[in-house]
């Protein structure tokens, strides 16, 4: 006879499948994405008439390519468009490297997770937008981190990447772009410190905003702050000479307070133009 827990467990079990089942169903009705109603506005550049051109040519697919290894998820990933690699790409790594080849990207990715404490890094995408007529595919790319270090925690990571191709469906350029300081901040685990401090702070800039929207102030930040005066006091904290600098331009007359900082001299002989505004 059947137990009533293996019963209860196999009715769970059961049910679980129904409803992961219907998980999949639903996200497969996504497909194809619908037009949904776009605002009617004015812009210099643009308009709702070009943006839904732009649309109707665009190709956006799902598409699962997980490998280990950054070599092995690009050689994947070309082939979903049928893209050649060839041995030369100008590759940009959000703008803290450029690099000629693929052969450089690949070394530079060895070095550099070795130095950052990364054993294991796991890519994955899951769908990917084609723009036929600019001859450009992006997605965005998951990143899983596992740490050689113990202490350090492993992390995922989010990346927006760019690839441009030529006529004969070779990949001529990469442009990778992803968040600089959160990236080093997982590397080094003061992600969640760092999260928590952001945290701690904006109700303080929440309430500061309401305050000066509640002013009804037109005018902008620098015309409400005297900007000037304060990068002068600022450069000049450094070298005791603050209160000088401040009882300077406070006490000349107002065309002299302009004149002032524009030729106000510092230390070694060194003119700082200060007029920001």
């Amino acid at each position: 006879m059947c137990n009533p827990a293996d019963f209860r467990q196999r009715r769970s079990d059961s049910a679980h499948s129904t409803a992961d089942l219907a998980k999949t169903k639903r996200s497969l009705h996504l497909q194809p994405y619908p037009k949904t109603p776009i605002g009617f506005f004015t812009a210099k550049e643009t308009s709702p008439e070009l943006i839904l051109d732009k649309h109707s040519k665009i190709d956006a697919q799902k598409h699962l390519v997980a490998q280990v290894g950054l070599e092995n998820f690009i050689r994947s990933i070309s082939k979903v468009l049928d893209l050649k690699l060839p041995r030369k790409v100008k590759f940009n790594m959000n703008g803290r490297g450029r690099m000629e080849s693929w052969d450089d990207v690949y070394l530079a990715e060895k070095v550099y997770t070795r130095c950052l404490g990364i054993s294991k890094r796991i890519y994955q995408t899951h769908a990917y937008t084609h723009e036929p007529s600019r001859n450009v595919a992006y997605f965005i790319l998951e990143e899983h981190n596992e740490r050689s270090l113990s202490w350090l925690p492993g992390f995922d990571f989010y990346v927006l990447v760019f690839t441009y191709y030529d006529e004969e469906k070779r990949v001529t350029r990469v442009d990778v772009q992803y968040d600089q300081l959160s990236f080093y901040l997982h590397c080094v685990g003061l992600a969640q410190a760092h999260a928590s401090l952001v945290e701690a702070l904006t109700p303080l800039i929440v309430v500061w905003a309401r305050a000066f929207h509640g002013t009804g102030q037109s005018k902008s930040i620098p015309e409400l702050f005297p900007l000037r005066e304060f990068v002068i006091m600022t450069y000049n904290c450094a070298h005791g000479k603050a209160l000088q600098s401040l009882v300077l331009i406070q006490t000349l007359p107002s065309q002299s307070r302009s004149d002032a900082r524009h030729s106000l001299h510092y230390h070694r002989g060194v003119a700082v133009e200060t007029a920001l505004c």
